[in-house]
């Protein structure tokens, strides 16, 4: 059996509520978003910044509802304001239809795109 790696989940472009790089590690997402696509606590995420050339892995815990934190040095990378895409894949040998949703600046979804499109 061959494993592919999958994009199961995209927050797309999630606004950094704040950063505190002296917490131990990580990112906080809102719980909200987390279930709207699928992230579960622990998971390995990408943290991608669309307004400049950050990008990180690290874990996701769920928090607040609209929150978006970095945590430990995750905090250094990002600064409040930032937009950020958040995407994490699964290990599969059969096809992923990936959740993705698109946010606004408080981190509220307003667009569905799932399934996965390149239209914008």
């Amino acid at each position: 059996m061959r494993l592919s790696q999958l994009l199961k989940a995209k927050l797309h472009h999630a606004y950094v509520t704040y950063s505190n790089p002296d917490y131990v590690g990580s990112i906080e997402i809102g719980a909200e978003l987390m279930e709207a696509v699928g992230i579960q606590d622990g998971e390995l995420v990408h943290v991608w910044a669309v307004d400049h050339s950050a990008r990180i892995t690290t874990y996701a815990f769920a928090g607040p509802r609209g929150q978006i934190g970095l945590n430990g040095g995750a905090g250094r990378f990002f600064n409040p304001g930032d937009r950020v895409v958040i995407a994490a894949f699964d290990l599969s040998d059969e096809a992923i239809i990936p959740r993705v949703v698109l946010l606004n600046e408080a981190n509220e979804i307003v667009r569905d795109m799932t399934p996965f499109s390149v239209v914008g």
